[in-house]
């Protein structure tokens, strides 16, 4: 087997340190961090870092054993001297688009990009020229989409058991570009990856948040998905936080609190007159699994095979971000309906927030 050189460039929570976070957390499968992974994957050696905090990188190294020859403050020059196979880009989404588009256009032939996949619409799409152009693959860090329990749900779905599948309903608390990007992409995924039709949506933000085409924080949103192929996903800000179900025409499948527990339902008759109704029926839960691990590797895999698909490859990725943008333009007209795919790119997150410092012990 080949083993693949690999860097990550932002070495802070997801980086490198979130493990230090979540020890313990029910359904949550170490490693977790993109340079926990890579030190997990036994066909990558993770030999190089980049961060602009010198203090951050050094932990990082400590960590990791990344040598200080081989932590840099400037990413391009790691990338010119390190001959690197893989890299991962843990950064905030401001400066993604800059690094990923530099990354395969000096060579690089796989990407690992921490959600959301840019700060514009427009980078998205320029990313995805880039990507495509030089045949890199790519994988955005929607979690779930790695997720076996997640995987799980979309085979009772697509097993038909259930009927034709009609809404998704995603319970949730979190902001659009944080946590937006991987309920919309959950989404996406267990609808196949249809094209979606339109977005009506809300923020529930002040609108000094618009400053002319910057976005100054990142906004909670709720909203309406409307696929192509007529399936309605409704994405719903209440205190039931990660509450995932999907509802077919025969029955539906829940998982509450991001899959710690489960509840499969059927239709039955529920009378002698011929009337019937969702009740429920045992449920065999999936083994879960590292969802970075499952990412890693699957790039992994591609590299191998010198073909660039992945399962969250750079259409797929800029689905998802779409989404985002076109809730955010929903808002923007008062509510109306948007249909995609949007023609309004420019508006850009453009935050000033201070860096949070990672957990570097457990």
């Amino acid at each position: 087997m080949k083993t693949y050189r690999a860097a990550v460039i932002g070495c802070s929570r997801m980086g490198g340190f979130i493990d230090n976070e979540v020890i313990g957390t029910p359904k949550i499968v170490l490693p977790y961090s993109h340079a926990a992974g890579f030190a997990a994957c036994t066909q990558t050696d993770l030999v190089a870092c980049a961060d602009t905090r010198v203090d951050v990188m050094e932990e990082f190294g400590k960590l990791y054993n990344i040598p200080k020859a081989s932590q840099y403050t400037d990413y391009r020059e790691m990338i010119a001297k390190e001959q690197l196979d893989i890299v991962s880009v843990a950064t905030q989404p401001e400066q993604r688009a800059d690094i990923v588009i530099y990354a395969v256009e000096q060579g690089v032939k796989a990407i690992y990009a921490e959600k959301a996949m840019s700060a514009s619409l427009a980078e998205a799409y320029a990313m995805v020229e880039a990507l495509e152009r030089h045949k890199v693959a790519f994988n955005l860090g929607t979690n779930r989409r790695w997720s076996p329990e997640y995987d799980r749900m979309k085979e009772v779905i697509d097993s038909g058991e259930l009927g034709a599948l009609k809404s998704i309903i995603c319970y949730n608390t979190g902001t659009l570009f944080n946590m937006g990007s991987h309920y919309l992409d959950l989404a996406l995924r267990l609808n196949s990856d249809q094209p979606v039709e339109w977005v009506q949506a809300n923020l529930r933000a002040n609108e000094d948040v618009f400053d002319g085409d910057l976005l100054r924080a990142d906004p909670v949103g709720e909203g309406i998905v409307h696929f192509a192929n007529g399936v309605t996903a409704y994405m719903l800000v209440t205190p039931r936080s990660s509450d995932y179900e999907v509802i077919c025409e025969n029955g539906a499948l829940t998982a509450y609190v991001d899959g710690l527990e489960w509840q499969l339902r059927q239709r039955v008759p529920v009378d002698p007159h011929g009337h019937t109704g969702f009740m429920g029926r045992p449920f065999t839960e999936p083994e879960p699994a590292s969802a970075t691990l499952r990412l890693i590797e699957d790039l992994v895999q591609a590299l191998d095979r010198g073909e660039p698909a992945t399962r969250c490859g750079p259409r797929v990725a800029l689905a998802s971000t779409e989404l985002i943008f076109a809730f955010i333009e929903s808002h923007r007209r008062g509510g109306a309906r948007v249909t995609l795919p949007l023609q309004a790119r420019n508006l850009r997150l453009q935050r000033n927030a201070t860096p949070h410092k990672p957990k570097f012990q457990a």
